[in-house]
């Protein structure tokens, strides 16, 4: 018997759906020109993020919540969340009791104010809702939480990212 190395194949894949998905998730791929081609050499692949090598916290940690960012907005009051550019998250529970009652998050330029997020009972009964919610801050926005007499909201808001994207981490971490 004779012993032969493998010789790699190199075999032109012709698969419509498969060239739109590449294109769709790599854009700059888009009019390379080239066909999809599979190997039959594995091929080893090493992730050299920060992430992976432990340098930076994983995402999911980075966001998360922390004591230092709970804040509470009691009922008939209203509290300047920030008005810093970047991005930030907050985690909790709007309550409204009451009739006509509404709890929201608005963003303001000075000029107008936009109720981006709310949550308003017609009936006379108490409504919880449990929020996750990521709000952008642009140059010159105000982010507001607004609690009307009859409800709160209750939670941890925090920047997540900072104006240029980069993620920031929760206060005190890592240690």
């Amino acid at each position: 018997m004779v012993n032969r190395p493998s010789v790699p194949e190199i075999i032109t894949v012709n698969s419509e759906d498969l060239q739109a998905t590449i294109r769709d998730l790599l854009p700059s791929q888009n009019g390379f020109g080239s066909e999809l081609q599979a190997t039959n050499v594995i091929t080893p692949i090493i992730d050299l993020t920060a992430t992976a090598e432990g340098s930076r916290l994983p995402f999911e940690l980075q966001t998360a919540a922390s004591f230092g960012s709970a804040t509470e907005v009691a009922a008939g009051g209203t509290v300047v969340m920030t008005s810093t550019p970047g991005w930030y998250r907050f985690i909790g529970s709007v309550t409204v009791s009451g009739s006509g009652v509404t709890a929201e998050f608005s963003m303001t330029d000075g000029l107008s104010t936009k109720s981006i997020w709310n949550l308003t009972t017609f009936t006379a009964d108490q409504i919880s809702q449990n929020v996750d919610l990521i709000f952008a801050v642009s140059n010159g926005i105000t982010l507001s939480a607004i609690a009307a007499t009859g409800s709160n909201i209750v939670g941890s808001f925090r920047q997540i990212a900072n104006g240029q994207g980069e993620l920031v981490n929760p206060v005190g971490l890592p240690l």
